[in-house]
């Protein structure tokens, strides 16, 4: 018996062989084809020298090619690599020499990026060309996708695979450098795919189990809009098709393409990145009349979903669920709160509207000594159980990052939480923005929660820079709604009314549209380097 992600797969197309699994434009592929399409593309791998613990970067938009990639990877026991499609050359170059890239699967509109980077990758043997419909011929030295298939059998005649082949999702975090987590595919599913109720926490002990429910019930059609790049877009799709979920794909995300989808497919479930697509999808629904009967739940992770967006959507939605899950890359499910528009979404005085959810199987929070903080106290979150292997040829931020509490290994990736009295615990965000001004801790995620609140605020975004007098000041990035511009002066008094005087901006810069990355999280280096630019505004103290 084995807990392998390929496994996980062809037990569901067995199980529900003729239900539609994906979605994706005017495409579609049951589950026994996706299974077919991506045995022969394992095949040609296979038949270019690509194997076990190969890596395998993908490099595409959401596309059914993108899930048919992965599955074949994992077929053969080799490692998918995600690429995130807005790197440049430079950003290329290292995370293909970095990840030890074989071959990469990659779109065709991307051909001429991937034309400049190729050669300064020694590792790099082979290239698979997917046509997203650019008007080009394959480029020198590419096989062509569909050719790839053709030529290949469908046969599963692979190598007996087990629960420690290996599985990596790249991470840039909020800064730096992408780096490569690694885990085992066991581990992974635990801890990200399912193979853990989160609500309950009871473990699977069936592989079999998850293909066999999906044979009794169908369940409800799901659309995942954060790009496959990222580890939340991933899980939501690799854990619904191990359900028997019919899974809708769109290349990009756009609120209008959204609602048009959940009305044409009787979607149930979108999952998002809180405010970064909560708001655009708002604003749709009041552009537009779409009908979004089938709509039960929206599921929200990885990024702040503010207090006063989640009332907006109730009152447009008023039946629907809202779900709030924590977690991340190095450390899987943390805990999650599911909520109505019966819920009181007020924050209380001292949160700003941070997130509070019940803790999930093996979730701590630890001091500075690794000991788990009581009622009332901020410390780390920390996760036990199935943790991941390590980084990727990084063995010392491995060291710093995969710890010992209690005798038992722990993924601390430095998110900062504090307990509460009744045993929730209440995030705080990544300690590496924590602000420190005058000597005060301010937690950028509270901020911004209250800064969008104000009636002229589309969109906001809070960290700190450099000051001479308090060490940083709070500055806040400001998209205002059409027509409005919010001053400096405004924003503080509004803050101050929600917080202590201390935590409201310091310096205000309105921008037109904020920068934020595919999956919706705040592009932290553009936004540094854009306020660094306009040198001559000078910090405004209130």
């Amino acid at each position: 018996m084995a807990f392998n992600l390929a496994d996980l797969a062809e037990h569901t197309a067995d199980a529900v062989p003729d239900r539609t699994a994906l979605i994706c434009g005017d495409r579609s592929v049951t589950f026994s084809e996706l299974d077919a399409r991506a045995n022969r593309l394992a095949h040609h791998m296979a038949a270019n020298g690509i194997g076990e613990r190969d890596h395998v970067a993908i490099y595409s938009l959401n596309s059914i090619e993108y899930v048919e990639s992965m599955l074949a990877t994992y077929k053969l026991r080799a490692v998918p690599i995600n690429v995130n499609y807005r790197y440049e050359d430079e950003e290329l170059a290292y995370l293909f020499d970095n990840a030890d890239v074989v071959a990469v699967l990659y779109q065709s509109s991307f051909a001429d990026r991937i034309a400049a980077v190729t050669q300064r990758v020694h590792t790099l043997r082979h290239l698979i060309e997917i046509d997203d419909g650019t008007d080009t011929p394959v480029r020198s030295g590419a096989v062509d996708y569909e050719s790839a298939l053709a030529e290949q059998s469908d046969e599963r005649d692979f190598a007996t695979r087990d629960d420690g082949d290996l599985y990596i999702l790249y991470t840039g975090g909020t800064t730096g450098m992408p780096k490569g987590v690694m885990w085992r595919h066991e581990d992974v599913w635990r801890a990200l795919g399912g193979g853990i109720d989160f609500v309950t926490g009871e473990r699977i002990t069936d592989e079999f189990l998850l293909a066999r429910t999906a044979a009794e019930e169908v369940p409800p059609v799901g659309l995942v809009l954060a790009p496959l790049i990222h580890g939340a877009a991933q899980w939501g799709t690799l854990g619904g098709l191990f359900k028997g979920v019919t899974n809708v794909l769109l290349p990009r995300f756009d609120p209008h393409l959204v609602w048009a989808a959940v009305e044409e497919y009787d979607i149930a479930v979108v999952t998002i990145t809180g405010d970064a697509m909560a708001l655009p999808l708002i604003d749709a629904m009041d552009q537009r009349t779409y009908d979004l009967s089938s709509l039960v739940a929206l599921s929200s992770t990885a990024a702040v979903f503010s207090p006063v967006v989640k009332r907006k959507v109730f009152d447009r939605l008023p039946n629907i669920f809202i779900s709030e899950a924590v977690g991340s890359s190095e450390g899987g499910f943390n805990g999650m709160r599911v909520l109505s528009a019966d819920s009181d979404l007020e924050p209380p005085d001292d949160t700003g509207g941070l997130l509070t959810v019940a803790p999930g199987p093996n979730t701590l929070v630890i001091d500075d000594d690794n000991v788990p903080v009581g009622p009332g106290e901020i410390g780390r979150l920390a996760r036990g159980g199935n943790v991941p292997i390590g980084y990727y040829k990084d063995p010392a931020k491995s060291a710093a990052t995969f710890i010992e509490v209690q005798g038992a290994r722990h993924s601390v990736p430095g998110d900062l939480a504090r307990v509460e009295l009744d045993g929730t615990i209440t995030l705080l965000g990544r300690g590496s923005q924590c602000i420190n001004s005058g000597g005060e801790k301010i937690y950028p995620e509270e901020v911004e929660s209250v800064l969008k609140a104000h009636p002229s605020v589309f969109d906001a975004l809070v960290l700190g820079m450099d000051d001479e007098r308090w060490g940083q000041r709070v500055t806040a990035l400001v998209q205002p709604r059409p027509g409005e511009e919010p001053t400096l002066e405004e924003l503080v008094e509004f803050t101050r009314g929600r917080l202590a005087g201390y935590k409201a901006p310091r310096e205000l810069h309105l921008i037109d549209e904020m920068p934020r990355q595919p999956s919706g999280k705040p592009d932290y280096k553009t936004v540094r380097s854009l306020i660094q630019a306009r040198d001559n505004n000078q910090p405004s103290e209130s």
